[in-house]
């Protein structure tokens, strides 16, 4: 079983900004390289148009202000207006593309997580908060989607700026390129180190939201646990510890963000001071490369360098949050799963129901077997009831039919057939579970009733709700069968969500049936009420009971008392009370 993560316990990122991860989202851009590459041709062009507005001033100062040429004014001035048109138009469509496309990877992201949450084997849930699970899933991908839909766009749009701002400068003065770099270089230490120091600080933030997130959902599941044991006080303190920090590392962020504008308009002024006083001295001792035009054109791209700067230690900042995030989602995504079909698995038909489970040795953690060489034949149609103290492993024996866990050792056999060899959509046809405490999805009651055959008929879901006399109960709710039900069935009773539940299993008519503690939770009347329908339903059917309630299972083929691994005793009601043995004391 994978190591276990709780809520106030961090989940370790490996590096800052992993290169690797990064790399691994290429895969989702190069269906759209084409898209991509037609964005970064429009970007260029959009870059152009706005270097080209300072070249524009340094001419009207140099030429036509001096000569006075308002005619020429006037079409550089629709030139300006032109370039402008030009840009605007060019980053709506740049943005809008861009977005289309961030959107469509992130789709692709989502679809591949989910899907791999339906696959991954039980012990990754076992050892991971729910809301752990949540956070990778919603909030580590929203940022995602943030990231390629703007962040990505602005982060290109940034870098083709500041490398064409260069370049022009360069173009009209090396000398006064030197000097505003003197600036700027400084600047971006500055503004990088600042960024440095708040990435580490949202790293931490990160994995608090992540342990709140967790605690929440813990605490929300267990609702009706935390009233009943008086927890909401020492609930509410543990969770504003947990919120103090988090608010704490908010404000810490914030001061250091605040830091950042006074920064760079110190540099900018410096800049600016810098470049007036120099080419003021260039031009009162005789150098003629420098002129007023090409001053102002100089602070005009000054003012386009800052911006994209800072933005730039910005993006880079949320950059290491992404590779965080995407960190923890290909985690979830490169989880082993033991517990798969192979591709030439067998196809389970006309099962009849014999299962053989042949020296099976089981463990939930290294070295702590639960099971121990554990053999056991069932012909088909029999019923076996398990029972054994809490932990001995009956709810173990079950699980390994269904596969949600695999035997470590030995094998588990249905007709003679290896489950592991077996398509897992036929083994999971071919055997039904019921559990003690069934989830009811947001629907109606038919929904929920044909969840495991979703071709099923609305009359064949009122067939098998009226097998188990569930129709009664049903028929009373407002709507009847169309009622909506709430997630978790919220406002029905443990017996009605059992009933359904039932009425579900015999809907799916499975050959192999297990109850697992399926009956604890109702009350008499119901339990009668099933009782007499489970002789239908079990007949000719191979089941096994896990049960607490000892009257559910007087009648069954045979008892297993699991203890110490194994099984302890076994026979008939008849035969383990006449032992006076571990089953009698149960009674």
């Amino acid at each position: 079983m994978a190591q276990r993560n709780t809520y106030f316990q961090d989940e370790i990122i490996q590096k800052e900004i992993d290169i690797k991860q990064l790399g691994r989202t290429i895969k989702y851009v190069l269906p759209y390289k084409k898209v991509f590459m037609l964005i970064c041709f429009l970007m260029l062009i959009a870059a152009t148009a706005s270097m080209t507005a300072p070249l524009l001033l340094r001419y009207i100062i140099n030429h036509t202000v001096i000569a006075k040429d308002y005619g020429e004014l006037l079409l550089i001035i629709i030139g300006f207006v032109t370039l402008a048109g030009i840009e605007i138009g060019i980053n709506f469509a740049h943005q809008r593309l861009m977005g289309k496309m961030g959107h469509n990877i992130i789709a692709q992201i989502r679809k591949d997580i989910f899907y791999k949450l339906q696959e991954l084997p039980f012990d990754y849930f076992d050892s991971r908060p729910d809301g752990k699970i949540v956070v990778r899933v919603t909030d580590y991908i929203n940022d995602l989607a943030n990231f390629f839909t703007n962040n990505l766009l602005l982060f290109l749009v940034y870098i083709v700026k500041i490398v064409a701002v260069t370049v022009f400068m360069l173009a009209i003065s090396v000398q006064l390129t030197a000097i505003v770099l003197g600036a700027v270089i400084p600047m971006m230490v500055c503004v990088f180190g600042l960024r440095y120091v708040i990435r580490k600080l949202f790293a931490y933030l990160r994995a608090r939201n992540s342990n709140r997130t967790a605690f929440l959902v813990e605490s929300i599941m267990g609702e009706k646990i935390v009233k009943n044991n008086n927890r909401s006080a020492i609930n509410e303190k543990v969770y504003m510890e947990i919120q103090e920090t988090c608010a704490k590392t908010w404000m810490k962020i914030f001061m250091r963000n605040e830091l950042n504008t006074p920064t760079v308009e110190v540099f900018w002024n410096i800049g600016t001071l810098c470049l007036f006083g120099i080419s003021l001295y260039m031009m009162l001792h005789g150098n003629n490369s420098i002129d007023a035009g090409t001053v102002i054109a100089f602070i005009s791209y000054m003012s386009l360098f800052s911006g994209p700067i800072t933005q730039v230690a910005v993006i880079i900042q949320q950059l290491a949050q992404v590779s965080s995030n995407l960190e923890q989602i290909f985690d979830t995504i490169d989880y082993p799963v033991d517990i798969e079909s192979k591709d030439s698995g067998v196809e389970l038909k006309d099962v009849k129901g014999q299962i053989d489970f042949e020296n099976i040795t089981f463990a939930y953690e290294d070295d702590i077997n639960v099971l121990e060489n554990f053999t056991l034949n069932v012909k088909p149609g029999e019923t076996i009831a398990l029972v054994g103290p809490t932990g001995a492993g009956k709810t173990t024996v079950i699980n390994t039919i269904t596969r949600f866990y695999d035997v470590k050792n030995g094998k588990v056999k249905i007709d003679g057939i290896d489950v592991k060899d077996a398509t897992l959509a036929s083994l999971r046809r071919e055997v039904g579970v019921l559990m003690q405490d069934p989830f009811i999805f947001k629907g109606t009651v038919i929904d929920n009733i044909r969840y495991g055959r979703p071709e099923a008929t609305d009359d064949e879901c009122i067939e098998a709700a009226k097998t188990i006399f569930a129709d009664k109960c049903i028929n009373k709710m407002k709507d009847g069968f169309y009622q909506e039900l709430e997630e978790r069935g919220a406002g029905l009773s443990a017996g009605e969500k059992q009933l359904i539940s039932f009425a579900r299993i015999i809907l799916k008519n499975p050959s192999v049936i297990i109850l697992d503690e399926a009956t604890s939770s109702i009350d008499t009347e119901t339990e009668n009420l099933i009782k007499k329908a489970m002789d239908v339903i079990l007949k000719d059917k191979t089941a096994f009971i896990v049960a607490h309630r000892l009257s559910t299972i007087r009648d069954a083929d045979r008892i297993l008392y699991i203890a110490n691994k194994g099984i302890a005793e076994e026979g008939t009601h008849e035969e383990l009370m006449k032992l006076r043995g571990l089953y009698y004391s149960l009674n």
